[in-house]
């Protein structure tokens, strides 16, 4: 399911207050940094009006004395080239203290919503994760995360700009009360014809946002699944999809930029036929002697410079219904509460395996149809157990409830009696390591695989390796353990990485050891190697195997057969194969699929 954004706001003032809100929150995180570039957009607004002044002045005091009175220049020009000089400095100062700091604000507000979102993510229940796309919530960490803050880079110049507007607005109206009436009301309907425009744009910039999503979505599915793709010689339906979602994303934007281009044109009107109007009527006020031509001179210099601040105004309010379409989607995740609850017991230090204890648990993927119903389950501790059942009779759902990757919905389960819901945060993990079917490896050599930034002494992690049986094809890579593997482990075999991520697991020494057919894709005779190696081992595990084949399975100290869901037999092998028909049909089935693939010269992987 992709994730889209909340109730869209039906009036000017619900923007306007949720985007000021927005707001709100980014500089309460930082306001010093908001302080200094609103100081520097400030200093810049003073700056253009002192430059005003300079102008004024220097024309009334040298330049029409010498040009219409024919004075000599004599040593005035220094003061004035000196005054122009000052200014300039300011003004100067002024933008890089300005865009220093109001970049700053903006990248670091975008490094703290990725990371709030990452870390909001990671405490969900994995029940979530399921009913998202990967391509989407990829979006939204990224995409969304900086179009969030797009407010912040404009944000201190705009408030400046105001200010300068203001201060502009107030000296031409000390200068003329007249003009200054004619420049508030051309302010005023700039603002309004911008706050019109914004509001009007903001059900498209959430178009473009969620049509940014869905091609996100669809281009990691064509990535993630290019095997798929290419093994069923199906490239032009994946284009053809990635095709349909960037045309939706180009039209989002083309209706965007046409709203835009549209109030821009008049916008951008605005200020040139203010100055027009300005002109003509100082003309007439500089003729009834209301005004010096001095004055005049300064009111047109403050009118021409105040096209950019009259634009970034209109930047903001634009930029602000823009960043609020993608808060909306970084919120509607924020705002997701199925969180993983969590206790406060610590993980004991290794030591002993520990003893697993099942009350009554049961399990629903979807809430309706029960995966494991009624099941009671106790292994004591430095047992390997296996754990064994047709597909879909809730193995692999059992081993991911005993490493607490999903809480069962009724009943209990305990780890050396402590129930698993108690542990705090990034505790159990250290007494319980599990390693699925699907061994995940990231893009980096086999060390940092291994330990996972962890500072783990290279001797164990080779020892590790070893016990995984991944020394001698690791030692043969290039680099050795140095060698990075490519994302996802792409350049090694599904038998090697599932030895990678074993070796993962068993190099933090777990007191309970879960492998959910971790060995599924390594040769029958390295998975025995692998098995009888980890019973030789001086390991403080508990060991639990879900397991297919014979081989393995009598490795175990006990068995536990699954069923439809409940356990249907618990015992060594031997007296389940006597006691449970269930149980010797299955394995005569494992058995008889394993002849066949031999024959067939199938099998797994390295």
């Amino acid at each position: 399911m992709i994730v889209t954004a909340g109730p869209r706001p039906t009036s000017i003032r619900r923007v306007l207050r949720d985007g000021f809100s927005l707001i709100a929150r980014f500089v309460r995180a930082h306001p010093v940094a908001f302080a200094l570039a609103v100081g520097g957009a400030t200093g810049f607004a003073g700056a253009i009006v002192g430059a005003a002044f300079v102008v004024g002045r220097v024309t009334d005091t040298l330049i029409i004395p010498v040009l219409d009175g024919g004075e000599a220049v004599g040593s005035r020009w220094v003061g004035a080239a000196l005054a122009v000089a000052g200014v300039a400095a300011w003004k100067a100062a002024a933008i890089a203290l300005r865009r220093t700091a109001a970049g700053w604000l903006q990248f670091r507000s975008q490094a703290d919503v990725r990371r709030r979102l990452i870390e909001h993510q990671l405490g969900l229940e994995l029940a979530w994760f399921n009913r998202q796309a990967t391509g989407d919530l990829l979006a939204v960490s990224e995409t969304d995360a900086r179009q969030s803050t797009w407010i912040l880079a404009p944000l201190p110049f705009g408030t400046g700009s105001m200010l300068l507007l203001i201060g502009t607005v107030g000296i031409i109206a000390w200068i003329d009360p007249w003009l200054g009436l004619v420049a508030l009301l051309a302010l005023g309907l700039v603002t309004v014809v911008d706050v019109i425009g914004a509001w009007m744009t903001f059900e498209a910039f959430e178009n473009v946002q969620r049509s940014r999503g869905r091609v996100s979505a669809v281009a990691h599915e064509s990535f993630d699944g290019a095997l798929t793709v290419k093994a069923l010689g199906r490239e032009g339906y994946e284009t053809d999809r990635m095709e349909a979602a960037s045309e939706q994303l180009r039209d989002d934007i083309v209706r965007v930029n046409r709203i835009w281009a549209r109030f821009r044109m008049i916008v951008e009107a605005f200020p040139s036929a203010t100055s027009v109007v300005m002109l003509v009527i100082g003309a007439a006020r500089i003729r009834a002697g209301a005004i010096s031509p001095g004055e005049l001179v300064t009111i047109a210099y403050l009118l021409s410079l105040l096209s950019i601040p009259i634009r970034m105004i209109g930047f903001v309010l634009w930029d602000l219904a823009h960043s609020l379409a993608g808060w909306r989607r970084v919120q509607k995740v924020l705002d997701v509460d199925e969180h993983v609850t969590h206790g406060r017991l610590q993980a004991e230090p290794p030591g002993a395996g520990a003893a697993i204890e099942g009350q009554a648990v049961s399990f629903s993927y979807d809430g309706d149809v029960p995966v494991l119903a009624g099941v009671h389950i106790d292994i004591p501790a430095g047992r390997t157990v296996a754990v064994v059942g047709p597909t879909g009779s809730g193995k692999s759902t059992l081993a991911m409830l005993l490493a607490r990757l999903w809480d069962p919905g009724t009943g209990r389960i305990r780890l050396d009696g402590r129930d698993l819901r108690e542990f705090a945060r990034s505790a159990l993990p250290r007494e319980v390591a599990f390693v699925s079917q699907e061994a995940f490896l990231f893009d980096d050599d086999v060390t940092g695989n291994v330990t996972l930034g962890l500072p783990i002494p290279e001797s164990a992690v080779r020892e590790a390796a070893r016990l995984a049986a991944a020394d001698e094809f690791v030692s043969a890579l290039p680099d050795g353990y140095r060698t990075r593997i490519g994302e996802r482990g792409t350049t090694l075999s599904g038998g090697q990485r599932q030895r990678i991520a074993l070796a993962r697991a068993l190099v933090r020494r777990p007191r309970l050891l879960i492998l959910d057919d971790a060995t599924s894709a390594v040769d029958p005779s390295v998975e025995t190697e692998i098995l009888r190696g980890l019973q030789r081992a001086e390991l403080p595990s508990t060991v639990v195997i879900v397991a297919h084949r014979r081989s393995s399975i009598v490795l175990a100290d006990e068995v536990v057969f699954i069923d439809e869901g409940r356990v249907a037999g618990h015992g060594r092998h031997e007296d389940l194969l006597r006691s449970v028909p269930g149980y010797a049909r299955l394995l005569q089935a494992y058995e008889e699929d394993a002849a066949e693939r031999t024959s067939r010269g199938g099998g797994p992987g390295r």
